[in-house]
């Protein structure tokens, strides 16, 4: 274990992986975050080695990356590290991990963005102490990471929630623009599908806007399946669509529509003020939860 400024404190390396930005930061075990500094996402090679500059030198212990996918994360695949197919240039096919680790020479913890932040807040956040908890991001993208019986959950790739297939509201004509499905959840309800259906940012149309009866009934029926599918102890919502905080009551209230009475437990009736949330670490869902997966890459 490298010793360091904390003293016998483990010193973690963060690398929150986005679109637009990588956010890299240190923090300690116990997710507190030191300092960070953002580099744009252009090529992996520049994007990367700035992340490099930045952490060499530093006597980190591990470095935890959760970045946009679809990534590999199956330790046993040829591919594991490595973002697979993405319409993002440049990226698709690159082994981020052995990058890092050929370069910095430290274990390294590799998962989704939203996997991160659902570790993040399980470990630190609004599902502290739960065993189980769902975490959904609503903004250029949707995803979601979960995690049951204490475990982040890995199948034959990672979660893919954001692609759930959703009911058309009645009064909604826009076709949807996801590449792929169209009209799945990410086409009719992310940021860009709200932007394109109106021709404003979503942040510029007023709380009493059709908009938001459409987005609360898409992510309702979202989150109404994944309730009857996995079934977490609290549902943690984040992301730049949910920053308009008036969402968070349309959500519940579909939701309890929706699950029509259908699964009788208190936390979807009179607690879904408690059971439907933002995050607990805000902003920092996501560099946090990197922190929390250098910790597993050490076995913490």
């Amino acid at each position: 274990m490298g010793m360091n400024v904390q003293g016998n404190r483990l010193l973690l390396g963060a690398i929150e992986g986005g679109g637009t930005k990588f956010i890299c930061g240190i923090g300690t075990e116990d997710g507190e975050i030191i300092e960070r500094i953002s580099i744009p996402t252009t090529t992996p090679e520049a994007t990367l080695g700035a992340a490099i500059e930045y952490f060499e030198g530093k006597a980190l212990d591990a470095i935890g990356i959760g970045t946009f996918g679809p990534i590999d994360v199956n330790r046993s695949s040829p591919a594991y590290g490595s973002i697979t197919k993405t319409p993002k240039p440049y990226w698709s096919e690159y082994g981020i991990v052995e990058h890092l680790s050929q370069r910095l020479g430290v274990p390294i913890g590799f998962d989704t963005d939203v996997n991160a932040a659902a570790l993040g807040e399980a470990t630190w956040g609004a599902a502290q102490g739960l065993t189980s908890c769902l975490y959904m991001t609503v903004g250029t993208g949707i995803g979601a990471g979960a995690i049951v019986e204490g475990m982040l959950v890995h199948g034959l790739t990672h979660p893919e929630m954001g692609h759930t297939l959703v009911r058309r509201h009645l009064e909604d004509r826009y076709e949807g623009r996801c590449p792929f499905h169209k009209d799945c959840l990410e086409g009719l309800a992310a940021g860009p599908a709200v932007e394109d259906r109106w021709g404003v940012k979503a942040y510029e149309l007023g709380a009493g806007h059709m908009a938001w009866e459409l987005e609360s009934y898409y992510i309702a029926q979202a989150l109404v399946q994944y309730i009857l599918i996995l079934s977490p102890e609290r549902i943690i919502l984040g992301g730049g669509v949910m920053n308009q905080s008036h969402l968070f009551p349309l959500i519940r209230e579909q939701v309890m529509r929706q699950l029509n009475g259908y699964v009788a437990h208190p936390a979807l009736a009179e607690d879904i003020g408690r059971y439907i949330v933002p995050p607990a670490l805000g902003g920092n869902a996501g560099l946090s939860g990197a922190l929390a997966l250098a910790k597993m890459a050490l076995g913490r």
